[in-house]
């Protein structure tokens, strides 16, 4: 019952400009996981960064079950499956980046170009729905809870991956 599992991957590329850029970082997403991509917009202007509120200068994509597991694996093989302490969220979530979408074993596109991309795991266990469910909503329990030592417990045991202190 007490169980861990990942309940969804997002993998989000942020490009920081409308256009051809996002349009090709959208292919990238959608070559990874085979679903279409959403694009996520700009909640205030930055004019040092030349955006606007409200352009659309990133994309994501929510992946979950067994797909989400198996691009996991392959971004954590980029990482040679070391991740750094800080990488952990106190809620028992995780996330780490990738400099080069192409080492996912995406073959290279000169038309496309080369895009770095976040991993962003959420972490679940059986019974946390009652959180977010219409009917008799209720809280999930402080020992029913994801920490972030019990996450790094189950990232050891899982992938038989490393956590560095740097």
């Amino acid at each position: 019952m007490r169980e861990l599992k990942i309940e969804k991957l997002v993998l989000n590329i942020s490009v920081g400009e409308s256009g051809d850029r996002l349009t090709r970082a959208r292919k990238v997403l959608e070559e990874l996981s085979g679903q279409s991509p959403i694009d996520s917009k700009a909640r205030y202007t930055v004019r040092t960064f030349g955006i606007r509120r409200n352009e659309k200068i990133a994309t994501h994509v929510t992946v979950r079950g067994p797909k989400a597991e198996e691009i996991l694996e392959r971004g954590l093989k980029v990482k040679e499956f070391e991740l750094r302490a800080r990488n952990f969220s106190a809620t028992g979530n995780f996330g780490f980046g990738v400099d080069e979408h192409i080492d996912l074993g995406i073959k290279y596109d000169p038309s496309i170009g080369i895009f770095g991309l976040d991993f962003y795991i959420v972490m679940g266990r059986p019974g946390f729905r009652i959180a977010r469910r219409k009917h008799c909503k209720s809280r999930v329990g402080a020992p029913h809870r994801i920490d972030k030592e019990e996450t790094k417990e189950w990232y050891k045991k899982k992938f038989d991956g490393i956590i560095s202190q740097k």
